[in-house]
């Protein structure tokens, strides 16, 4: 069987996470994104600047595992979520064992809503975070699973990054140049150092550093700080 889950902290984004973060143990789950694992991506304008060849990304063979995870769970939803509920079950003990708290991203490259899946409700005892650009889901998921809102300036996109502003979520904003103070009327938080501060920081924006492809990418994801200084 597949493993699933990165627990070792390979995957970049976990790493920075784990640094700020000594009484916590990281866990994530990388699917290679498609329209079905993250179906908001095209509306947001994500698709070509995804982060999924950033870090060890570039590298074939992550990119094939990421792959096959995704395969089986196109192909066999009822065994890759007993995968995943074992996996769960045996990091939590390992985290029980250690004295720490488990902290678990699912969403590392997707946007699947675990929630509806029963995933965080029956481990009650780790800790879920995630990414999401689907603002429906603000507020909605179990005490022990927090999302942050990733905002787009696409057109389309709109709508949805108003429903987030309403919410008390935290709402993450990539920014090619230095962070703005102020962002869509909220204070703006260097969000690169850990993602556990990140989404227990309450109506902030979470400002990020464009990686990999965004550096140079015109999406409306990427948010241009030059360009809000300019019309200041």
């Amino acid at each position: 069987m597949i493993k699933l889950l990165d627990t070792r902290g390979g995957n970049t984004k976990l790493r920075k996470t784990d640094k700020g973060a000594a009484e916590y143990r990281l866990a994530g789950l990388s699917l290679s994104p498609d329209d079905i694992l993250c179906p908001w991506r095209h509306k947001a304008g994500c698709a070509a600047p995804c982060l999924d060849t950033a870090g060890r990304g570039v590298f074939p063979n992550v990119q094939a595992a990421r792959q096959r995870k995704a395969a089986l769970w196109h192909d066999d939803r009822r065994a890759f979520l007993a995968a995943l509920a074992k996996e769960l079950e045996n990091f939590q003990g390992l985290c029980a064992r250690q004295g720490v708290q488990g902290a678990v991203r699912l969403n590392v490259l997707s946007d699947i809503p675990w929630e509806k899946h029963g995933i965080p409700q029956a481990f009650p005892g780790l800790f879920f975070y995630d990414y999401t650009k689907n603002a429906s889901r603000l507020g909605k998921t179990p005490g022990n699973y927090q999302l942050i809102f990733s905002y787009s300036g696409a057109p389309a996109f709109r709508a949805s990054v108003r429903r987030a502003q309403a919410s008390a979520a935290p709402i993450a904003a990539v920014f090619r140049g230095p962070f703005p103070s102020v962002f869509l009327g909220r204070r703006v938080i260097d969000g690169d150092a850990s993602d556990l501060q990140n989404v227990l920081a309450g109506p902030v924006i979470v400002g990020l550093k464009a990686k990999g492809r965004a550096r140079t990418s015109e999406s409306a994801f990427i948010v241009d700080a030059s360009r809000l200084i300019a019309a200041a």
